[in-house]
């Protein structure tokens, strides 16, 4: 280091002395040292993606457009896409490597047999992946979607509760109630008016059963406004670096919309625990009894096995987590069913026949509990819609260990597993005729050979949909109530063009056409 060390001292004009001399070899063995474990880094960098390709060789892959891109300018959100998507099932069957990029391989899973696997590991294994979920954190925090290992079993525990079969059925009233308010508006008061698929009142019911407020429309359109920003971003690579995106005008408008969440979210929670306080926990559940508990007050009670409470901004995340996936998603199943059953009339009318059986000879016409276990065949006819036109159409997962498939093929650990469910739904290998509408595959004797695996539009294994039991009687009473009230056809002249975005949409709306049972009469 000495000739070294010499040279820097007369560069810098300095003096030589022992000090310097000793304070320039230093910096110098400090700066190999750092050359030395960067270039160990590196080195190990690109032997782990080596390794990690060899053992991606086992599974197919489809033809790259180039090195650079990968097949990131394949994947489209567009009809296109879903068309491409369920090509692709059918072509490889099971699963197949994707790439992101030249450097980020993600594995489609589009079988049974290779989503289960995953689905079913825990969530320390197979947490949700950052690069699809993480531009949601702003917004929903540490909820049940996006928290993972011992702080989401721990949030899943407490919130199990709230979604038992005994705190679900007051709820019923609200179905009905807010399925009464979607049939008086104009849309569909008016005989033969045509409506879109955008229906508001399955946000405000949500919105009611979580937070007891119907003042909340400027949070809504915060809500929707945020669902449309996150999209957005996806789609542009630029956007993808926080600090650029939040220097941009959709960032602004996020940061805006989240803080309008925030705060209404905040209001409402600080609200409610001063009316805990100055009750107490005993004497408010006293006064609740007979009545209908919302989400939030679940929330501020609930306790886990040390008698710990959810902090605020735990109950906050939890809220706005709901909102999120309560809202859209069964707005979306709503309208796609339908749809379905407006493009196929003859199931319609068996649903509406089934109906006007279970209801005859009754006062009001209001779906109680007892009754949607009474509705097989209009149960059939959703599930067949929500395996057609799925409301998520896929969910990613990143393993932290490897995970064996049942033909002995092994995901290596630290890869991206792109669990598709439209895939699924789709795959000519797990449903015949996958692109035909037929809620006969739903019944029991026709589900007997097939996975359980073949329909997951909750997700599956230990981080499937907590609310799906909430999701299934709020589709079964709107539609009930819908189809007995009204019959549904299609509009001609508007063409159906499927948007998977967040959640699965139609480009221009779902416009079908309504009249008035009584006119058919």
């Amino acid at each position: 280091m000495l000739p070294f060390t010499d040279w820097i001292l007369e560069k810098l004009a300095l003096e030589k002395t022992l000090f310097r001399t000793m304070a320039v070899s230093s910096l110098g063995l400090l700066l190999l040292a750092l050359l030395f474990r960067s270039l160990t880094d590196a080195f190990g960098m690109c032997h782990r993606f080596y390794v990690n390709c060899q053992r991606l060789r086992c599974f197919p892959e489809p033809p790259r457009r180039n090195w650079l891109l990968g097949h990131l300018n394949l994947a489209r959100s567009t009809e296109e896409g879903l068309q491409d998507a369920a090509q692709l099932t059918a072509q490889y069957g099971r699963i197949c490597v994707w790439w992101f990029g030249p450097w980020v391989p993600i594995l489609r899973l589009f079988h049974p047999e290779t989503i289960g696997p995953v689905l079913r590991e825990s969530a320390a294994v197979a947490p949700k992946d950052k690069l699809f979920y993480g531009f949601l954190k702003p917004w929903l925090g540490d909820g049940l979607l996006l928290s993972g290992g011992k702080k989401w079993g721990r949030h899943r525990r407490m919130l199990t509760p709230a979604f038992h079969f005994d705190i679900l059925k007051p709820y019923m009233k609200f179905f009905n109630q807010s399925t009464d308010i979607m049939h008086v508006k104009p849309d569909f008061s008016d005989s033969k008016d045509i409506f879109c698929r955008d229906f508001l009142p399955c946000l405000l019911l949500t919105s009611r059963l979580i937070m007891c407020s119907r003042k909340s429309s400027d949070y809504i359109a915060a809500i929707l406004e945020l669902s449309n920003l996150v999209v957005l971003r996806q789609h542009a690579l630029i956007h993808h670096f926080d600090w650029l995106y939040y220097l941009s005008t959709n960032g602004r408008r996020f940061r805006r919309a989240c803080d309008t969440v925030h705060r209404f979210t905040a209001n409402v929670i600080q609200e409610r625990r001063r009316a805990h306080s100055r009750l107490g926990d005993d004497a408010w559940l006293k006064s609740k009894q007979g009545k209908t508990v919302d989400f939030i007050d679940v929330l501020l009670l609930a306790k886990d096995e040390e008698g710990r409470h959810l902090s605020d901004a735990d109950i906050a995340a939890e809220a706005d987590t709901f909102m999120f996936e309560g809202h859209d998603t069964t707005a979306s199943g709503l309208s796609w069913v339908l749809y379905n059953l407006a493009r196929h009339p003859n199931y319609q009318d068996q649903c509406r026949e089934e109906i006007q059986n279970l209801l005859r000879g009754r006062e009001t016409e209001e779906i109680e509990w007892e009754d949607l276990s009474q509705m097989p065949f209009t149960t059939m006819c959703i599930k067949e819609s929500l395996r057609l036109h799925p409301p998520v159409t896929a969910i990613s997962r990143r393993c932290t260990e490897d995970v064996k498939l049942p033909d002995g093929k092994i995901i290596p650990k630290g890869n991206i597993c792109l669990v598709s469910i439209f895939g699924t739904h789709h795959n000519p290998a797990v449903w015949p005729e996958p692109e035909v509408y037929n809620p006969h595959r739903f019944e029991p004797k026709a589900l007997q050979n097939q996975s359980p695996l073949a329909f997951v539009p909750f997700s599956a294994g230990p981080r499937n949909c907590i609310g799906q039991n909430f999701a299934m009687s709020e589709l079964k009473v709107a539609l009930a109530l819908t189809l007995l009230r009204f019959v549904v056809r299609l509009d001609e002249s508007q063409a159906v063009r499927r948007l998977p975005a967040l959640i699965l949409r139609a480009e221009n709306g779902l416009w079908l056409q309504v009249e008035p049972v009584r006119t058919q009469q």
